[in-house]
């Protein structure tokens, strides 16, 4: 059953019951880029048969991947429609003997044991925690669950990106699943540039709200630096990098590359990914860390 959710946590729930399909459709379809090389660094640090918790699982595109690995896998989701989601997806899949658990849970209270896995995934949580002491705790959890060495796989999203966003046209996905609503933003923001004080307090917080982004609703952008902060604390820092690089706002032209040529293009796209302009062009920033003793 549902538990009771607090603070933004509820309001993100409603943001992703009323939107599972955009979330359903956007790795895939508008965020291969982004999908192919967390996927490659899923590969690389989690084991095949581990233990593994993905706090924010979405419709469990991921948990798939590492379901297949066979891994064992408690599934979290503050939506209660994304859940479910993510649980028929690994069923239909035949996956369903990997699933460990499913938790309607917010990743600043894990409803699991202390230091049992392996690896956590957080590729979704510490973007819509907008309070500072939030975000430390959803990391303070990760830790707490992990064993000894445990691995976290964490996202964030660059600040800059909504900045960009606002002053292009509507990307396909955007577009497609919240036209009016991102127009009626849009307006909005470029009369408030003149006066300043939104854009002013979001370069300093990198919170954002559903009337100013409604592609994501409640929600904090980060920088590099600060999302390195927040984790290290806790992890030692295995890699950061920037998952889109410069193929940013052009993902959605990547499924037409010629397959000799795609693995090429995100060999690129990872090696610049983990220099300082590549994290500055993407919109999201995978942190990999390593629990501390």
């Amino acid at each position: 059953m549902p538990g009771e959710l607090e603070s933004d946590a509820a309001a993100v729930a409603r943001h992703y019951d009323d939107h599972a399909q955009a979330e359903a459709a956007r790795l895939e379809q508008y965020s291969p880029v982004e999908y192919a090389i967390t996927l490659r660094y899923l590969a690389r640090f989690v084991s095949q048969g581990a233990a593994v918790a993905e706090a924010g699982v979405g419709v469990g595109h991921y948990s798939e991947f590492l379901a297949r690995r066979g891994c064992r896998l408690d599934l979290l989701d503050v939506s209660a429609s994304l859940l479910r989601a993510a649980h028929e997806r690994l069923d239909r899949a035949g996956l369903a003997p990997q699933i460990a658990g499913v938790h309607h849970a917010s990743a600043t209270a894990l409803p699991l044991a202390d230091g049992g896995l392996d690896a956590i995934l957080l590729l979704g949580p510490l973007y819509h925690l907008r309070e500072p002491r939030e975000r430390e705790r959803a990391v303070e959890e990760a830790a707490r669950v992990l064993k000894p060495g445990g691995v976290v796989l964490a996202a964030g999203i660059n600040r800059i990106a909504f900045l960009r966003d606002m002053f292009r046209s509507p990307d396909a996905f955007s577009q497609a699943f919240f036209g009016d609503g991102l127009a009626n933003a849009g307006r909005a923001f470029g009369r408030e540039l003149s006066r300043g004080g939104f854009i002013a307090e979001y370069l300093a917080t990198g919170n954002l709200d559903p009337q100013h982004a409604p592609p994501i609703g409640y929600a904090h952008l980060t920088t590099a630096a600060e999302f390195r902060e927040l984790l290290a604390a806790r992890f030692e820092e295995l890699a950061l990098v920037g998952v889109e690089s410069f193929t940013a706002p052009w993902q959605d032209l990547f499924p037409s590359k010629p397959p000799e040529e795609a693995a090429a293009w995100l060999d690129l796209v990872e090696a610049t990914g983990a220099t300082p302009e590549g994290l500055a062009c993407s919109d999201h920033f995978l942190f990999v860390g390593r629990k501390r003793a």
